[in-house]
């Protein structure tokens, strides 16, 4: 997606799934590299960002997680995907990041943030449900981005149309300029 932002191929981004930033702070196996989170700022077009699956970082086949993470919390997705559980203190230094990044934003920017969890295994009475680990993320995210750019929550989870509904709203009035008839999020 990066590259696409760059070569100028989008208008806006709307970035609901930023757990590469889990893998690229954490080792995990789904890292985007470090140029995650900057294309859209250099590009100067607008651009919202959730922290969907921020709760877990990505590796292959149950032996393939290394040795210093045997005694965290695990879910095997597929028998090709182990999920690890973020910590509040990995999930505060991938809200520090994503604050980092998104500081050098130059257009409109937006960082939604769901209460009621970020992924479909961070629900309630999910194996993931941390809101502790979840609102380290937010709270970083807010301490760290400018104040030109702002930090919402909104009471629901990721995957609830209510979210998606906000999010989208936000892009669209960010892409009609003039037309009050969006409403705010």
């Amino acid at each position: 997606m990066e590259q696409l932002v760059s070569a100028g191929e989008f208008d806006a981004v709307l970035d609901l799934t930023t757990t590469e930033l889990a893998d690229e702070l954490v080792g995990g196996t789904a890292s985007a590299g470090p140029g995650r989170l900057k294309a859209a700022s250099r590009r100067m077009i607008p651009q919202l960002i959730a922290p969907g699956a921020v709760d877990m970082v990505n590796f292959g086949p149950p032996s393939s997680v290394p040795a210093e993470f045997k005694e965290r919390q695990f879910y095997s997705h597929t028998p090709f995907t182990t999920l690890m559980r973020t910590t509040v203190s990995e999930n505060e230094r991938i809200g520090r990041l994503t604050a980092e990044r998104l500081s050098q934003a130059k257009a409109p920017a937006l960082v939604l943030w769901p209460v009621k969890g970020v992924s479909d295994y961070d629900r309630d009475g999910g194996i993931f449900r941390n809101p502790e680990a979840d609102r380290a993320w937010f709270d970083a995210v807010r301490r760290h981005l400018p104040r030109s750019i702002i930090a919402r929550e909104l009471d629901c989870h990721i995957n609830d149309p209510e979210f998606a509904e906000a999010a989208a709203s936000w892009i669209v009035e960010q892409l009609t300029p003039g037309d009050s008839s969006v409403a705010d999020v």
